[in-house]
């Protein structure tokens, strides 16, 4: 499983260089994953996040330049966590359709415990375009390499690379959606769900 330092969370020149400088950014990125993800981004402070990861306000300057740098760290931050959430999935998957099928599975259960995660993504659209876009790209990717090593395997449809990019994107879109309404909004089964999902992937939606 891929997992990134948190000292590449602070402003350039401002990564921790111990141990416990690491533990406090990781206080800090986690009281504005609350504060922000309960509050809002406008409706949040510097002074309100600083309070909630009990460190001193002129520490977070120690790692960040403003509440906007901040915020695009916690957008990476959130974007890396559902990657780690759902890599551990993939090791024992039948085929490419099941890891996709896992994948959701892996999802829903993150979003279960991280519902925060949909406000910030979706204030980063406002906040930190570039975020925003990097988020969805970089999954989307993740889903179509998937996708292109299944269609060596002979186990995804060879459609080409815009079916592929097509088929990446509308999987991403599905589970977004799939993991607000059964993640944000109300609980299910998430195996349940991913199964129903996945049928869908296989079957399509024309009768048999």
């Amino acid at each position: 499983m891929m997992q990134s330092s948190v000292a590449s969370r602070a402003s350039q020149g401002k990564a921790p260089r111990t141990a416990r400088g690491e533990r406090t950014l990781r206080r800090i990125l986690e009281a504005a994953r609350a504060e922000i993800g309960s509050k809002g981004f406008a409706e949040s402070s510097i002074a309100s996040i600083t309070q909630r990861a009990k460190v001193a306000l002129g520490t977070f300057y120690t790692y960040f330049d403003s509440k906007e740098a901040l915020f695009a760290a916690l957008v990476r931050d959130m974007s890396e966590q559902v990657r780690d959430a759902v890599a551990p999935a993939f090791e024992h998957a039948s085929d490419a359709l099941d890891a996709e099928r896992r994948a959701l599975a892996a999802y829903l259960g993150f979003v279960v415990d991280h519902r925060e995660v949909y406000r910030i993504i979706d204030e980063a659209e406002f906040v930190d375009p570039a975020g925003f876009k990097r988020h969805y790209e970089t999954t989307a990717a993740r889903i179509e390499a998937r996708l292109a090593a299944g269609t060596k395997r002979e186990e995804v449809a060879d459609g080409g690379a815009l079916h592929r990019e097509v088929a990446a994107w509308a999987i991403m879109g599905m589970n977004v959606f799939l993991g607000l309404r059964f993640g944000v909004w109300g609980s299910e089964d998430a195996e349940a769900v991913s199964a129903a999902a996945n049928r869908m992937l296989r079957e399509g939606l024309a009768p048999s």
